[in-house]
């Protein structure tokens, strides 16, 4: 999560431009909260859903990128407001955001091997994914996806004095966990998690292809499964771009220099708010099922 105010250059937006892109930021938040809360109130409004692990983990996942969204947006606006705040505090808003953030791959690797099983096991797809399979999954996706980044406050905690945790600081990880082998630490499980869940979903998708062209009477659930896990993969690659960001970053303000701040904004809006636009399209929209009941809270009409 990068400073959108270069407080190291001494360079700040003016009062106009930085009430343009809190009012942005905040007006998608809004209309973000107000598609996942359709989702969501969709989903527990209906037992066919929550009575199905396929719908279980999509909505865990809206969810997530709920959460994500509010504390992403909430420290961007905090930015600008306040401009510091207490490390306490900071190290709240960081590691959920950080979890939040961590989770959503994995999620989408369960997602995909459900649709694998689906397609590839139609006959044990009853009996492996379960309801409570689905749960203990999303268990699973959070245990894995909280303990590789809560060590990160287990040691400032033994490496920096009480006192450090009541003063205030401009919000960066990199300002409140600043232990170097921490960043190393971040990058190796980094890896680990994109290159698992990489092979995961184009695996899945490769034995999904496969599965259609032997398949003579589900090539339609065959494709649609495939064009699925396209997406997860999108919303991976989308995922990736928040770790390659300050290169970009780096790279853009050499091409365009003194436009830093409006850099980072643009970066901001690809890499943490386009990708949450994904998750409710790729089952609440595509998915004939859900968009039944979802199409009650807009304006769109059902496709035959």
């Amino acid at each position: 999560f990068t400073a959108f105010n270069d407080c190291t250059g001494g360079i700040y937006d003016t009062f106009t431009m930085a009430f343009i892109k809190n009012f942005i930021v905040v007006l998608v938040w809004l209309l973000l909260s107000y598609i996942n809360g359709s989702v969501v109130a969709t989903f527990f409004r209906h037992q066919i859903f929550y009575e199905d692990p396929r719908y279980i983990l999509f909505v865990h996942m809206v969810i997530n990128d709920a959460v994500q969204l509010t504390v992403t947006i909430a420290l961007f606006v905090v930015s600008y407001i306040l401009y510091t705040i207490s490390v306490g505090v900071c190290c709240f808003f960081i590691l959920v955001a950080v979890f939040t953030t961590r989770s959503t791959p994995v999620n989408l690797a369960g997602m995909a091997m459900e649709r694998y099983i689906a397609i590839c096991y139609p006959l044990r797809h009853a009996q492996i994914c379960t309801v409570r399979c689905a749960y203990m999954l999303i268990a699973t996706i959070w245990l894995i996806s909280v303990l590789p980044d809560i060590t990160d406050l287990f040691v400032t905690l033994a490496t920096e004095p009480l006192s450090f945790f009541q003063t205030n600081v401009f919000c960066l990880r990199q300002n409140v966990f600043k232990d170097p082998v921490l960043l190393y630490k971040r990058h190796a499980f980094d890896g680990i998690y994109f290159s698992l869940v990489f092979l995961t979903l184009l695996c899945t998708y490769l034995r999904i292809v496969f599965a259609a062209r032997a398949l003579s009477t589900e090539r339609t659930s065959a494709n649609r499964a495939t064009n699925t896990i396209l997406l997860h993969g999108v919303q991976l690659l989308m995922c990736m771009l928040s770790y390659v960001s300050p290169s970009v970053e780096g790279i853009l303000n050499i091409i365009f220099p003194g436009r830093i701040l409006e850099i980072r904004f643009v970066n901001y809006l690809i890499v943490y708010i386009l990708p949450r636009f994904l998750s409710p399209i790729i089952y609440g929209v595509r998915d004939k099922k859900f968009r039944k009941y979802l199409r009650r809270y807009f304006f769109f009409d059902e496709e035959d």
